[in-house]
């Protein structure tokens, strides 16, 4: 074979190998796209069909594209989904109080106590969910401890001039369930804001200080405004669960503080109307969409980054 030959062959048997190179990534990504197919696409498909169909359990469901099962649950059920948004939003306002200021001293201040607080901080995802929603149960019920405390200090007088207990006590009222949400959810958003705070580079606080700045100063224009994208994510990990939550409301509170998932958990399992829980569920599902989409351009979709 001449040199000539030699060099038009090379490019030849180089292609195929610039191809497989190339598709490598895909083959790469190919489990987790059978993975979401399977497990979400497929399931979601199939709740849709089940959200137009008409019929009961004894004579079976067809599919009728009954739109308006949409608008009657919506209708039916309005005050259901109100809550929740107010119960949810509540709940990530308090973390977010709640969890800034830990993830802060964290980050910052707890030196070689830093692993044992952050093993403090997920140490509840060891107990179930139910057990701990359960142990809240205890913890407001009428007798106990906590609410003889906000009895004494006369506190469940203010809260219950502004409608969030009932008299004397706390169990089976808004507070209750807006207790039990932050309290189970309130990990979802120290996490976020702690890996944010966490990545700041120290010397960009000693610049602020040595520009003057007071601590409140530095706080405003250099942490709070990098530690963003913790904000944004913290916020988002804890609301759209919490919108979603039955336990809370079904364990803390009464019939008056039922959330939409409980009337998606009811109609699918004891009331057994599949295509109303299917809408139910669609309409819950296209809310927090649209929320979250309103909130990440507020918020700036740079600050997921």
């Amino acid at each position: 074979m001449t040199a000539t030959e030699t060099r038009d062959a090379a490019p030849v048997s180089a292609a195929p190998r610039n191809v497989r190179k190339r598709l490598v990534p895909y083959w790469l990504l190919l489990p987790g796209i059978l993975w979401l197919l399977v497990f979400f696409v497929a399931p979601l498909v199939y709740q849709a069909s089940t959200s137009v169909q008409t019929g009961s359990l004894e004579e079976g469901f067809t599919v009728t594209w009954h739109v308006q099962t949409y608008w009657d649950a919506l209708t039916e059920y309005t005050p259901q989904f109100l809550r929740s948004v107010l119960y949810a939003a509540t709940a990530t306002v308090l973390c977010l109080l709640l969890g800034y200021p830990l993830a802060y001293l964290i980050a910052f201040r707890a030196g070689r106590w830093r692993n044992l607080l952050m093993i403090l901080v997920i140490a509840p995802f060891f107990t179930s969910f139910l057990i701990r929603t359960l142990a809240w149960k205890t913890i407001l019920a009428d007798g106990s401890p906590v609410v003889g405390a906000l009895n004494s200090l006369h506190l469940l007088d203010v809260t219950s001039w502004l409608g969030i207990t009932e008299g004397q006590r706390v169990l089976a009222t808004p507070l209750a369930v807006v207790c039990g949400l932050t309290y189970n959810f309130l990990p979802f958003m120290i996490l976020p804001l702690y890996t944010s705070l966490e990545r700041i580079d120290g010397r960009l606080h000693e610049a602020a200080r040595d520009l003057y700045a007071r601590p409140v100063t530095v706080f405003r224009k250099v942490t709070f405004p990098l530690s963003m994208p913790g904000v944004v994510a913290g916020t988002l990990l804890t609301f759209i669960p919490a919108a979603g939550d039955y336990i809370n409301a079904e364990l803390l509170g009464s019939t008056d503080q039922k959330m939409i998932g409980n009337v998606i958990q009811s109609q699918f399992l004891r009331v057994l109307d599949y295509p109303t829980a299917a809408a139910l569920s669609f309409l819950l599902m296209a809310a927090i969409l649209a929320m979250v989409t309103v909130y990440i351009r507020k918020a700036g979709t740079e600050d997921l980054v």
